[in-house]
């Protein structure tokens, strides 16, 4: 037995689509992830008890179950309640879902990190809610929950692959259903975990560049 990656080669074509659909996901996932789950924080910051109780129970749902329940609830448990969804739609539902409840816990310490004088300072001055999050909440909470919404990039990234049980034709059923015909699942898990390795990388440069520049950028403007 050897390792041979020209069985891999001759396939990419259908490599090249199931990264392009793994990195479709992961983008627009987490884009849809980090907008829920700011509006989650602010209705929780702003919302009153109630809306804060029912926001922290989902949270704690979504957080104290596994990715992979979660997607099978999406996409088996759809038609139950009248959402017959196709694999892709109901991956990039359920990754969104996923991702929005640990953003909302990482945007809702960046919120409760700003010291109280400075909200105080801005409705003194008669500014509303909405513009306190927009001139102080924002700038300020930024740094603060840079690194951890960097981590939790790269993890929807990661979780990506699981997408693959509900047939979804991202990279790894792409690559898992090559090495089956193939006989080659080495060079086919060696290249998923490259290709993972690689955007880990490239989005860990580019949380440190963005970390670097707003950094800067709040020196110059202190």
């Amino acid at each position: 037995m050897t390792f041979d990656i020209n069985v891999l080669i001759g396939q990419w074509p259908a490599i090249v689509s199931g990264a392009g659909v793994t990195i479709m996901i992961w983008i627009l996932g987490t884009i849809a992830a980090a907008v829920i789950g700011f509006l989650m924080a602010v209705a929780r910051q702003y919302g009153g008890m109630l809306i804060d109780k029912v926001l922290g129970a989902v949270v704690a749902v979504l957080r104290g179950t596994p990715f992979l329940i979660q997607i099978f609830l999406v996409y088996y448990g759809g038609p139950f309640v009248g959402l017959d969804l196709d694999p892709l739609p109901a991956g990039l539902i359920g990754i969104s879902i996923y991702g929005a409840a640990y953003f909302s816990e990482i945007f809702r310490s960046g919120f409760l990190a700003v010291p109280r004088g400075h909200i105080e300072a801005g409705e003194c001055v008669g500014l509303t809610q909405g513009q306190i999050v927009r001139r102080i909440l924002l700038p300020e909470m930024t740094m603060l929950v840079l690194p951890p919404s960097v981590n939790m990039v790269v993890i929807l990234m990661k979780e990506t692959a699981v997408l693959s049980i509900i047939t979804v034709p991202e990279l790894t059923a792409t690559l898992s259903a090559i090495g089956s015909q193939q006989y080659a699942f080495v060079e086919a898990l060696s290249a998923l975990a490259l290709f993972y390795w690689v955007l880990v990388e490239v989005t860990g440069w580019l949380g440190n560049l963005a970390e670097t520049k707003l950094s800067r950028f709040r020196f110059f403007n202190a």
